[in-house]
């Protein structure tokens, strides 16, 4: 799972013949808002690149929903245990909107990465810059205050406001919605 700008990076050449190449093993498919297009209780051996719509990846503690990651346009949604280990994953995967998503089986694409060493390269850098980008998103959860976090996510995806219902943002920011809307207009003041 990742916010990397995948198709914006792959339109630019040199990296049009990996889109190219990637065209040949996807499926262009729909779904309503609410599917649920990954299962923590099934081995998910598909990966998915976002075209339109916006993707929430949540785990349970204690009977709640924790939203660990969203996802939106040219993101990709990929289970981390299926894609590396072909086991069950710990996330569930669903979509906040109606999506219009590219789906490539597993199988297809690592037969790809062994035959085109540009698609293993390209697939080499995107999950270096997932794991750096998990690895921020460790030390900003240790290190920020609810309201940096809050300010940080703003930054990264300023539209999410508009996309993501406030209970989801809260749980992804680790506070309550009441705490998340005393942060909101505290920092309406610092935005204007």
């Amino acid at each position: 799972m990742g916010t990397t700008p995948l198709f914006r990076s792959l339109e630019h050449a040199p990296l049009q013949g990996v889109m190219t190449k990637l065209k040949l093993i996807w499926n262009e498919i729909s779904y309503p808002k609410g599917y649920v297009l990954i299962n923590r209780d099934k081995i998910e051996r598909d990966v998915y690149l976002i075209k339109q719509g916006i993707a929430r990846a949540y785990i349970e503690v204690d009977g709640k929903d924790v939203s660990i990651w969203f996802g939106m346009e040219n993101d990709i949604i990929i289970s981390a245990q299926g894609y590396v280990n072909g086991e069950k994953g710990y996330e569930t995967i669903e979509l906040l909107e109606d999506a219009v998503l590219y789906k490539m089986d597993l199988g297809q694409l690592q037969q790809l990465y062994r035959q085109d060493i540009e698609v293993c390269n390209w697939a080499r850098q995107l999950i270096e810059k997932e794991f750096v980008g998990t690895e921020h998103r460790l030390i900003s959860n240790l290190s920020m205050s609810a309201t940096e976090r809050y300010l940080q996510l703003l930054k990264e995806k300023p539209e999410i406001l508009q996309r993501v219902q406030l209970r989801h943002i809260a749980s992804y920011l680790g506070i309550s919605s009441e705490h998340l809307s005393r942060i909101r207009a505290n920092t309406k003041n610092r935005m204007v």
